[in-house]
């Protein structure tokens, strides 16, 4: 019975898994990504730290997919399934697509499960306040590209 306790606990720990699809520009595309809550935390420079690289939501990596070749920000993705990492900053963040999906977004050590030889995209956005709060982290798609928000935070990103 203690052992039901300890593995009903652990799970209650794990954020949601969130699935959004959406058509930009012709292409289909879908975002599945752990959307964690705040819960009273301060998310941006503390709980998710500037300058460091982060597994962009919970447990598995996020993962982005599209069926057509697209351009975000100006730069060629080809179509495919990728993960999404970033490096949060205050006044620009990076956002990199990586060939390897399928795996959990951190390592042993608590960082980013990132293999760098796999890093197929790296481009530079800003990110703005949001349009209100967002007590769990989000990503839409619209007509123009994708945003993630969370907290008082959102981080648009253009697809071409």
């Amino acid at each position: 019975m203690c052992a039901f306790l300890v593995s009903s606990a652990a799970v209650a720990q794990e954020s949601p898994r969130e699935n959004v699809s959406g058509s930009i520009n012709g292409a289909s595309v879908t975002i599945g990504y752990g959307s964690p809550s705040v819960r009273g935390r301060k998310i941006w420079g503390d709980l998710v730290p500037y300058g460091q690289l982060w597994r962009t939501g919970a447990n598995p990596v996020t993962e982005f997919q599209t069926n057509k070749d697209i351009k975000i920000e100006g730069k060629l993705l080809p179509a495919g399934k990728y993960s999404i990492f970033t490096i949060p900053g205050q006044n620009e963040w990076k956002v990199i697509f990586n060939s390897e999906t399928g795996q959990w977004g951190i390592k042993d050590d608590g960082s980013a499960n990132d293999d760098p030889a796999k890093d197929v995209l790296t481009i530079t956005v800003k990110p703005e306040k949001s349009d209100g709060f967002h007590e769990h982290l989000t990503f839409t798609i619209n007509n123009k590209g994708f945003v993630l928000a969370w907290e008082n935070l959102a981080v648009p990103v253009m697809v071409d």
